[in-house]
């Protein structure tokens, strides 16, 4: 349940989000500061998870947490072990997923975006048309393509979790296994705690055949509903 919940909601939120921004860069005219602004949305995409544990242990550390060091400056509770309290990971695991990876996928919708003709922007300002409208009416289905291609990789990838994310940002840390805990944090688990190969070399190869099978059915979804967008 973990692993497909959660990847529908990344595909679901990146997907917006790296559309919206894309949107907002490309109506950018200083090239600099494009530059600039793109430049700082990758940067989170070269850290490793680890690197991003650490940083996020600096705020949710129990003693010299920066969370818990202003809960104490304004008088509240502040001896919280956050790496103990589930209701708070799951929102945090999606926030996380989207500051590493919407930047990525800006980028190559902005790449799309900017390969589209300016006769369709100059038309449409000639007939009135707002940036809202030019987004929806001439942005957006020039999109579609790449779009589609990422939905249809993405379900491939929906029962396989991001191990970096799930195991090293949450210190694998028992009382969070209720919220973090998905198909390859349990196969690593199986096969270092319990030396279970079979069960671990059987779920990966659950994870294979499931996904190549939910590539091809996307796959044949988005070739009726747009052949263009759709990988073959």
């Amino acid at each position: 349940r973990n692993t497909v919940v959660y990847n529908l909601v990344f595909i679901a939120v990146n997907m917006l989000l790296a559309v919206v921004v894309s949107l907002m860069l490309s109506e950018l005219h200083g090239r600099r500061t494009a530059k600039t602004l793109q430049t700082v949305y990758m940067l989170p995409y070269f850290l490793s998870w680890a690197v991003v544990s650490i940083v996020l242990t600096a705020f949710l550390d129990r003693q010299y947490g920066l969370v818990n060091q202003m809960r104490k400056a304004l008088g509240l509770s502040y001896r919280t072990d956050w790496y103990r309290q589930p209701g708070i990971w799951p929102g945090l695991l999606v926030f996380l997923n989207a500051w590493k990876n919407v930047g990525y996928q800006s980028v190559l919708y902005l790449a799309v975006i900017s390969g589209i003709s300016g006769e369709f922007y100059e038309a449409a300002v000639l007939d009135g048309a707002t940036k809202l409208q030019q987004a929806r009416y001439i942005t957006l289905p020039h999109m579609r393509f790449i779009i589609g291609i990422s939905i249809i990789l993405a379900m491939g990838n929906i029962f396989r979790g991001d191990f970096g994310l799930f195991y090293v940002v949450t210190k694998n840390t028992g009382r969070l296994y209720g919220v973090t805990d998905v198909i390859d944090t349990y196969i690593y688990r199986g096969l270092t705690q319990l030396s279970n190969v079979g069960m671990s070399t059987a779920a990966g190869l659950y994870q294979s055949v499931v996904g190549l099978v939910i590539t091809l059915a996307v796959n044949a979804i988005v070739n009726r509903i747009d052949p263009d967008s759709a990988m073959f």
